[in-house]
């Protein structure tokens, strides 16, 4: 976006008669001829500039009309990059041991069951011990367990025979199915244990896919369960999370487009969506979270959680009368254009207008007093900078 040209100085004075300099206009390099500089009687308007239709086409100026522009309303903000809870994973070991093997990094990608370290401990044995001899136990127990009720059914048993075998059964069958919910948690597959396959060491795996941002064991430091090893961030899910104050809440929508840009960008550079708007306002700060999703999902590669962003929520949009900026040249905190008033066999003669500008947007400025003109008025769309006097 081309800003309004600012001009404070080396303006060319207005004082009976206007000149134009045409050093200014033409390349120092072009070798065609220009007609000496018109002069205008004082009396005429000092506003007036007359400009040959050699100096119009040698430098390279421009005629526009106003045009309908479209400018988007806004709500500026700020926030950050996040993810969802579930996005986020704390890895220890339900069972305490020491670290065997471990080699990860932080920043290093990891897949959801990939092995982050091993554990060892003589209590894993103890377990796995002990749900082998339990399962051994089941199969006796069941089956005299079942007898049983069939001659108690009969009489040919007493029910105190019947009631013991029940409960040596049941007993049996809890240990069983308690162990093999540890083994589970241990990351051993009970049905794959044998007297020769038991081992003192398990893996904790990762359940989530991400990267690895802390580590906090290292090989040979006994782990607790209460431990945390290692965190775990996926960035499947990465959005950016904003906040808007009170005032502005009304005008913020779902599916309103939003432009970002990183801290230290110059300009607006990617593009989201605002997905949920938080119902609570803040008691403190006054402000609501907006939870915005990117609009190109590749784009995440580029982001990381907790990533400053400055951000514009497109909250409407107006069709307003506006003229280049090129067109529009600031002086002392005003803002004047050059109006086409007639046209000659001696050239084109040009007015200074002071206008009322607006909002800008994409090289366009709107015009606030467009009733001033008419529907086709023509401006100096290019080339106004180097002809507008103080």
């Amino acid at each position: 976006m081309k800003p309004i040209i600012n001009k404070k100085r080396n303006f060319i004075k207005a004082t009976g008669l206007i000149t134009i300099g045409l050093m200014t206009l033409v390349s120092c390099n072009s070798k065609n001829e220009v007609n000496e500089p018109i002069q205008l009687d004082e009396k005429e308007n000092s506003n007036v500039i007359l400009l040959t239709t050699s100096q119009f086409s040698t430098s390279n100026m421009a005629l526009g009309t106003l045009s309908k522009q479209v400018f988007h309303n806004t709500v500026k903000t700020n926030g950050m990059f996040d993810v969802p809870p579930e996005s986020r994973a704390s890895v220890s070991a339900y069972f305490g041991g020491y670290v065997k093997e471990l080699n990860l990094l932080p920043g290093q990608e990891v897949k959801k069951g990939q092995v982050l370290f091993t554990l060892e401990n003589p209590d894993y044995v103890q377990i796995q011990e002990n749900f082998l001899v339990a399962k051994a136990q089941l199969g006796y127990l069941k089956s005299d367990y079942e007898r049983q009720k069939e001659l108690a059914k009969e009489n040919v048993t007493s029910q105190k025979n019947f009631l013991k075998a029940e409960s040596e059964y049941r007993v049996t069958s809890a240990i069983y199915e308690s162990l093999k919910k540890k083994l589970g948690l241990m990351n051993i597959n009970p049905n794959a244990i044998t007297e020769s396959t038991i081992q003192s060491t398990i893996s904790v795996t990762a359940p989530i896919s991400g990267y690895i941002t802390t580590v906090n064991a290292e090989r040979g430091m006994f782990l607790n369960p209460a431990d945390i090893a290692i965190t775990i961030t996926g960035t499947d899910h990465l959005h950016i999370e904003l906040s808007i104050f009170e005032t502005d809440f009304p005008q913020v929508q779902i599916g309103q487009e939003i432009e970002f840009k990183l801290q230290k960008e110059k300009s607006l550079r990617y593009k989201a969506k605002v997905y949920l708007i938080s119902k609570s306002i803040d008691a403190k700060k006054r402000t609501a979270n907006v939870h915005g999703h990117l609009a190109n999902d590749a784009d995440a590669i580029l982001f990381a959680p907790g990533m400053y962003v400055e951000a514009e929520i497109y909250t409407s949009t107006d069709s307003l009368l506006a003229l280049p900026n090129e067109a529009i040249v600031a002086i002392n905190d005003k803002y004047f254009t050059l109006l086409k008033t007639k046209e000659d066999d001696q050239g084109m003669y040009f007015e200074r207008k002071e206008i009322q500008i607006g909002k800008t947007a994409n090289g366009f400025t709107e015009i606030i007093n467009y009733l001033n003109f008419n529907e086709n008025s023509a401006f100096l769309v290019k080339g106004a900078f180097n002809l507008i006097s103080e």
